[in-house]
């Protein structure tokens, strides 16, 4: 059996349309065996259907979906389970657990559904994250990454920062090139097509506007809940970061940004939505 996903960075990518990923799961037992990110070869709704029926796929787990790609999925023969975010891996697991349940064509979806629980806390990020669900700048609609790194494994050094000087990330502060396959969506879109070309031991200066980045802010990752409705909300305060769970158990990082006595207010658009960024890459090796 095999379950395919419409994948960006370790995600389920929401615009079946404009996926330019799959992550394709080998399942046998119920179990996940192997798995495997595939390119969509940029072809649009309908043929995107018989890339899946190629790869001989039983089932698609995906976001957002329209009545035509449904119907041409169906008569490839493969099994719709729509309406699905968050990670990747998990709604597999989920899936595979009978816990997963499709909510059909629906193109016009929200990002985060009700029904959220509250996780801990966490802060920091990394570069090693795209747009997400969430892409302001419509990542999936333009040409893949193109050059002669894409599809290997790259290790490469960085430094970024902002526009005024400041710091944000540095793989030399920990010591250890950051590692990931080049072109398959595991960067932001203007890191991956910066080292797509590079040379070993080049170092480039790249400026990043957001729509290469993490895309501009969404409005709809802005939401309120009730108090009430969130057990352990009452703890959290204006600024902390937390985790919440969608209607699938599944995590995603927000911010809160606004709390009252009887709601809250959370923003889960990245924290880097709508910066300009500034890298210093250096290609350590090219495997």
């Amino acid at each position: 059996m095999k379950i395919a996903v419409t994948y960006d960075n370790g995600n389920i990518f929401q615009h079946f349309g404009r996926t330019e990923t799959f992550k394709v799961y080998e399942v046998e037992d119920g179990k996940v065996v192997s798995s495997q990110v595939i390119g969509s070869g940029g072809v649009g709704h309908g043929a995107l259907a018989g890339v899946l029926a190629e790869q001989k796929v039983d089932v698609l787990i995906c976001g957002g979906i329209g009545g035509g790609a449904q119907a041409a999925l169906e008569e490839a023969g493969v099994e719709l389970c729509a309406g699905a975010a968050g990670d990747a891996d998990q709604a597999v697991m989920a899936y595979l657990r009978g816990e997963l349940v499709s909510s059909g064509a629906n193109c016009d979806h929200h990002h985060h559904e009700e029904g959220h629980s509250c996780g801990g806390h966490e802060e920091g990020h990394s570069c090693q994250e795209s747009c997400g669900g969430g892409c302001g700048g419509g990542c999936g609609s333009r040409p893949a990454i193109t050059g002669r790194n894409v599809g290997k494994t790259c290790r490469t050094h960085y430094r970024g920062t902002f526009n005024d000087g400041t710091q944000f990330d540095s793989s030399y502060d920990r010591g250890e090139p950051l590692e990931f396959i080049c072109g398959v969506g595991q960067m932001i879109r203007g890191f991956d097509a910066a080292v797509a070309n590079m040379e070993v031991g080049q170092v480039m200066d790249v400026h990043l506007m957001p729509e290469d980045a993490y895309g501009m802010p969404d409005p709809n990752a802005i939401f309120t809940i009730e108090i009430a409705q969130l057990p352990g909300s009452e703890n959290l305060e204006a600024g902390q970061q937390a985790y919440l769970s969608n209607e699938y158990g599944q995590p995603f990082p927000v911010k809160v940004v606004a709390k009252d006595e009887a709601t809250i207010t959370f923003d889960a658009n990245h924290e880097m939505a709508g910066k300009e960024l500034n890298f210093r890459i250096e290609l350590v090796e090219v495997k």
